[in-house]
C-alpha cells in the first residue's frame, strides 16, 4: 500500500471517526441535567395550559342562565369494562374509562427479554388520550367519562357517553395491518358548548416499555418526529436530550418512535389548528424509555354532528411497510443523509429484499449481499490494487530522492512529482477509488442497526444479528469505559481481520515509521466503537475484509505481473512527457504579459 493510498484510507477513517463521535450520545451529556430539569418545567407548563382552558370555560358557567349540569362520574360510578379488537398482527384492548385503547400489542414480535415476551407497546397505566372540551356547564374530560358499548365486531368498535341530551361517540377501525382508524363525533352538543371556544384540546401520552436489550441503545434512537401536511421533510426532536417544541399549524402526522417500533397519530387532511406541542421527558425506570407526550388543538365548527377523523399507525419501523401509508413516514427510518440514504434507498435495500425472498437465513443474506457489492466494486478495487502496486515498485527511487534532498520537503515533493510524470503514474490513483467505497461503508454503518428484519433473527452464535452478540459478560457489573460490559465475538473478528488486512499490506510495500502504526491502531479503535453495535454490522464488515484480502491475493496471482508493470513503467520513463497547461495556468500567464511579468519566470515558481 502506497502513502497516497494510505492518506486515502486514513482520511476514510477520519471522516468515520467524525461521524461516530457526532452521533454518539457523549456529545450531549453535558446538557442531560440541564435538559430534564427543563422537560419537567415544560410538562408542568403543559398541564397548566388545560387547567386553564378549565378555568376560562368554568368562568362562562357565571355568565350562562340555564346552567344545566354535566353528567359527572362522580354521580355515577359504573365498573370498568374492557372490549377487544383484533386481527393478525394487532390487539388493542379498549376501556370504558374515557374510552381509550388502554394496552396495544403487537402480535407478530416479541420483547427481547429472556422470556421473549409479547410485545406490549403501551400498557394500562402508560397512556393517556382524551379530550378537554369546554361545555356552557363546565368542562367535560372524556377521561373521567364512563363509555357504553354501542356497536363491536371482531375489528370495530363504538363506544359512547351521552351528556346533557348530546353525545359522545368514539370509533375504533382496524384498516390494514396496523392502521387504526379513529373518529370522534360529537352529536347535538352544538349548542352546549362555549361559544367564546372554536376549538377544543385533545392529549395523548405515552410511556414506552423498554422492547430491546440494551436501554442505553433503544434511549438514543428513540424521539419524536413529526411532519408538516404540505410539506415532505420530516422533523424531530433530539435524539440525545429531552425537549419540548410548539408546531406550525397543519400538522400531517406525530411519531412516538422507538429503535425499532412506532406509536403513530396521522391527521389525513391535516390538524390546521395551531397550538400543537410535542415533548419529550426522561423516566427514572429502566423498565423504560421515554416518556412522550404531545397536546392539539381540535377545531370546532358547531355542527350538530361534528366528526375529527383521524389514524392511528401501531407498528413496526419497517421501511416498505411504512412507505405503502404514503404519508412519509418512512423517513423516520435512519438510513442516511444525502447519497448515504440514496445508496441505501435504491441500492442495498432492493438488494437485500431480493435476497430475502431466497432465504430466511440472513447470515447467509449478508453474506450473498456484501458479495454483490464487492463485485460491484471490483473494478475501483483493481485499480486501487494497481495504482499501490507501481507505488510500490517506484519505492527505491522514491527513497533515493530522499536521501539526495536531504530535509528540503519542497524539493522533495518537487523532485517526486517529475518521477510520478515520467513513469505515467498518478500518486492519488488510489484515493479516488477509496472515496466511491466511503458511501457505501457509511449506508452499512445506518442499515443495519436499522433493519428490523435482523432483529432475532440468529446466525452462529449470534442469537439477535439486530444488536451486539455477547459471548462473554464481566461479572459484577465490570465495565470497561469506552467498551462495555461485554465481548462481542464479531466485533473481535472484524477487527482481527482489520489487523490481519493491514499486516499483509505493510509487509509487502514495506511501511515502516508512524504511519504503520497508525494503521495498526485504526482496527483497535473500531474494536472499542463496535462492541455495542449491530452483530449484523460488524459481521458484514468482517466479510468485507477478507473478501478484500482474497480479490488482493487473486490480482495479485492471476492479474497484476510486476515485471510486466515495471517494464511499462520504465517505458513511460523514456518517453517525451508533454504536460497541458490548464486554463488557470494559461490565465496566469496572461495577467503576467500584460503586467510586463516573464511568464517563465512564474513556471519556475
Amino acid at each position: 500500500m502506497d502513502r497516497n493510498s494510505i492518506i486515502g484510507y486514513l482520511l476514510i477513517f477520519l471522516i468515520f471517526a467524525g461521524y461516530l463521535f457526532f452521533t454518539s450520545k457523549n456529545s450531549a451529556e453535558l446538557n442531560r441535567q440541564q435538559a430534564i430539569e427543563d422537560s419537567i418545567a415544560r410538562v408542568n407548563a403543559l398541564e397548566d395550559s388545560i387547567n386553564q382552558a378549565q378555568f376560562v370555560a368554568e368562568e362562562e358557567v357565571a355568565e350562562v342562565e340555564d346552567t344545566a349540569v354535566v353528567d359527572s362520574p362522580a354521580q355515577v360510578q359504573l365498573p370498568e369494562v374492557f372490549h377487544q379488537i383484533q386481527n393478525e398482527f394487532v390487539r388493542a384492548k379498549l376501556t370504558s374509562k374515557g374510552g381509550r385503547i388502554a394496552e396495544l400489542e403487537l402480535k407478530k414480535y416479541q420483547r427481547s427479554d429472556s422470556a421473549k415476551s409479547k410485545l406490549i407497546l403501551f400498557g394500562e397505566d402508560e397512556s393517556k388520550f382524551d379530550f378537554t372540551i369546554p361545555l356552557k356547564s363546565g368542562v367535560v374530560r372524556t377521561s373521567e367519562l364512563d363509555f357504553e358499548l354501542a356497536e363491536a365486531d371482531s375489528s370495530s368498535i363504538i363506544l359512547t357517553h351521552k351528556v346533557n341530551g348530546g353525545e359522545i361517540r368514539q370509533h375504533y377501525k382496524l384498516d390494514g395491518k396496523y392502521l387504526v382508524d379513529y373518529n370522534l363525533e360529537l352529536v347535538n352538543l352544538n349548542d352546549q358548548i362555549a361559544r367564546k371556544h372554536n376549538t377544543f384540546d385533545m392529549r395523548w401520552e405515552v410511556k414506552a416499555p423498554l422492547q430491546e436489550r440494551s436501554l442505553e441503545d433503544e434511549r438514543n434512537l428513540s424521539t419524536i418526529y413529526y411532519k408538516y401536511f404540505n410539506e415532505s421533510d420530516v422533523e424531530n426532536l433530539s435524539e440525545r436530550d429531552y425537549e419540548e417544541k410548539t408546531l406550525q399549524t397543519n400538522i400531517h402526522w406525530v411519531s412516538y418512535k422507538q429503535k425499532f417500533f412506532m406509536s403513530t397519530l396521522i391527521f389525513p387532511e391535516g390538524l390546521k389548528e395551531s397550538g400543537t406541542t410535542v415533548a419529550t421527558a426522561e423516566v427514572n425506570s429502566d423498565n423504560y424509555v421515554e416518556d412522550y407526550r404531545s397536546t392539539y388543538s381540535i377545531p370546532y365548527d358547531f355542527n350538530s354532528n361534528f366528526n375529527q377523523h383521524m389514524q392511528f399507525y401501531f407498528g413496526p419501523n419497517h421501511y416498505q411497510t411504512l412507505k405503502k401509508l404514503d404519508v412519509n413516514l418512512e423517513r423516520t427510518v435512519s438510513l442516511g443523509w444525502g447519497i448515504i440514504g440514496w445508496v441505501n434507498k435504491y441500492l442495498i435495500i432492493p438488494v437485500f429484499n431480493w435476497l430475502s425472498n431466497f432465504s430466511n437465513n440472513y447470515g447467509l443474506i449478508i453474506l450473498l449481499l456484501t458479495l454483490i457489492i464487492k463485485g460491484l466494486l471490483i473494478l475501483p478495487m483493481y485499480k486501487i490494487y494497481v495504482s499501490s502496486a507501481k507505488m510500490k515498485l517506484l519505492k527505491p527511487e522514491l527513497e533515493e530522492i530522499k536521501a539526495k534532498t536531504g530535509g528540503d520537503m519542497q524539493k522533495m515533493q518537487q523532485e517526486q512529482m517529475k518521477l510520478y510524470k515520467k513513469a505515467g503514474v498518478s500518486p492519488f490513483g488510489g484515493c479516488l477509488p477509496q472515496l466511491i467505497q466511503f458511501p457505501i461503508l457509511i449506508a452499512m454503518f445506518r442499515f443495519f442497526p436499522s433493519s428490523i428484519e435482523l432483529r432475532h433473527k440468529a446466525f452462529l452464535w449470534a442469537d439477535d444479528l439486530s444488536t451486539y452478540d455477547s459471548v462473554f459478560t464481566f461479572p459484577n457489573g465490570f465495565e470497561i469505559p469506552w467498551y462495555g460490559d461485554h465481548i462481542s465475538l464479531f466485533t473481535l473478528l472484524m477487527a482481527g481481520s482489520s489487523i490481519l488486512y493491514t499486516l499483509y499490506n505493510t509487509q509487502s510495500t514495506g511501511m515502516t515509521g508512524q504511519m504503520k502504526w497508525i494503521m495498526y491502531l485504526m482496527p483497535v479503535m473500531l474494536l472499542v466503537w463496535f462492541n455495542s453495535y449491530s452483530a449484523g454490522l460488524s459481521y458484514y464488515y468482517f466479510l468485507a475484509n477478507m473478501i478484500t484480502f482474497g480479490q488482493n491475493f487473486f490480482f495479485k496471482t492471476f492479474i497484476v505481473d510486476d515485471a510486466k508493470l515495471h517494464k511499462q513503467i520504465e517505458a513511460n520513463k523514456k518517453k517525451k512527457v508533454t504536460v497541458k497547461k490548464s486554463r488557470f495556468q494559461k490565465r496566469l500567464e496572461d495577467m503576467a504579459k500584460k503586467r510586463g511579468i516573464d511568464p517563465k519566470q512564474i513556471n519556475r515558481r
